[in-house]
């Protein structure tokens, strides 16, 4: 069994989103401070961590967009862990929206689909938040229609930002179908046949919370 990491490292001081403060990661207790405190040769590190919840590879529950949708700790497993996985190959294009895939909706019901745009490459840098590719509110209506159970991209938000206006997020979390954002490696997951998992911890009164994504392969 191959497993392939599609989860971003989060590190004190990244900025996963303009406008949200990056985290903050530091020791609660060092190791030299336990050093008091335990037996001889004995010591340990509990660190601390702030954060938003819209950091480095995160999901986004119905409860982000909708005041009584499912939060964290309302999500199910069956919805975010051992899914069947579609990846969806999109090709350089003149536009930043993504109208359509070169999927059937047979394809989609009851898997999960990742766009791959590989957006990812442009990850820490300037470029990662301007002019990424994005999905268009008429996707995101026939992705839901056709039965998907959940939605990923590599990109810097599934949404176009250019307004206010949140059509995707809108449909699918309207729809409780989980979004996974930022996600990377795409291109080492084979269209068809792996299985993925992207878990939050169960917060309640949460909407979004970082996940270690990952695909199994087939094999």
């Amino acid at each position: 069994m191959e497993l392939i990491d599609l989860s971003h490292t989060i590190e004190s001081g990244m900025i996963t989103y303009k406008g949200l403060p990056a985290p903050l990661i530091c020791d609660y207790l060092s190791r030299e401070a336990s050093r008091k405190i335990y037996s001889a040769n004995t010591e340990f590190q509990i660190g601390r961590m702030e954060m938003v919840g819209n950091t480095g590879t995160y999901l986004d529950s119905p409860f982000h967009r909708y005041e009584n949708g499912k939060d964290l700790s309302q999500v199910s497993l069956s919805s975010l862990a051992d899914l069947e996985l579609v990846i969806a190959r999109i090709e350089r294009q003149t536009s930043r929206a993504i109208e359509r895939l070169a999927l059937s909706a047979s394809e989609v019901r009851g898997r999960a689909v990742l766009i791959h745009t590989g957006w990812d490459q442009h990850w820490r840098t300037d470029a990662y938040f301007e002019g990424f590719p994005y999905l268009t509110g008429g996707l995101a209506q026939w992705l839901r229609d056709a039965g998907v159970v959940l939605v990923g991209v590599d990109s810097h938000n599934i949404d176009c930002t250019d307004t206010g206006e949140r059509p995707v997020h809108s449909t699918l979390l309207g729809g409780d179908i989980p979004i996974v954002e930022h996600l990377r490696g795409l291109e080492s997951v084979p269209e068809r046949g792996a299985r993925f998992f992207a878990v939050p911890p169960k917060v309640k009164g949460f909407g979004t919370f970082p996940v270690r994504a990952f695909a199994v392969l087939p094999g």
